[in-house]
């Protein structure tokens, strides 16, 4: 008995393996947000994203958890065919959280084909398609899975970064996913905030 339990235990690991590195294949071919690094300081970058087009619901959770649960599962719903067309939307990367204490916002980035214009309508009215302006913003990046925890332990250390070198920044820190949940190895998280960059940074 002993041959086969090890026998299936190995296959099984096998298996995890390969789910595991179709899950990165995946990524790698999916469309990401555009955006150009324009520096790097300790800990963080900071970058330029043109105008983008999203889709977007706002809840009231106040937690990634609870936000994560119910935004998701509604975007997700209209780029698989919850819209008028009946159309089918790729999934990009990454995934846009935004929590307070009042309303949260989840949003997906529409390819860059198309035109905000040339999106079908949302069947479900919770999902508004907004073009959102470009903007400056400071980064920073850390592995694993996202918690609420580590989304406020690391906008806390993006927050002292940018005080230390004096860098302005304005609004609210936002979360940013790359990755599907199934995937356990090679995950990617951000956290970012718009920023007023140095002269240093536009050079």
């Amino acid at each position: 008995m002993k041959p086969v339990f090890v026998g299936i235990l190995l296959l099984l690991l096998l298996m995890i393996f390969i789910f595991q590195a179709c899950a990165l294949f995946s990524e790698n071919g999916t469309e990401q947000q555009a955006f150009r690094t324009l520096g790097r300081g300790k800990d963080f970058e900071i970058r330029y994203y043109p105008e983008a087009t999203m889709a977007t619901v706002t809840a009231g959770a106040s937690t990634y958890r609870e936000l994560g649960n119910s935004g998701f599962r509604k975007l997700a719903g209209y780029i698989f065919g919850g819209n008028q067309q009946n159309q089918q939307i790729a999934m990009t990367a990454p995934v846009h959280m935004e929590m307070t204490d009042t309303v949260s916002s989840m949003s997906f980035v529409m390819p860059a084909m198309y035109s905000r214009d040339q999106l079908p309508v949302p069947v479900n009215p919770e999902v508004v398609i907004k073009s959102v302006p470009a903007e400056y913003v400071a980064v920073i990046s850390f592995g694993g899975f996202a918690s609420d925890s580590k989304i406020e332990r690391y906008s806390e250390r993006l927050r002292k970064a940018l005080d230390k070198q004096g860098i302005q920044y304005s609004g609210n820190f936002r979360y940013l996913g790359y990755n599907p949940p199934f995937q356990l190895v090679g995950r990617r998280n951000e956290i970012m905030i718009r920023v007023t960059p140095p002269a240093e940074y536009m050079q």
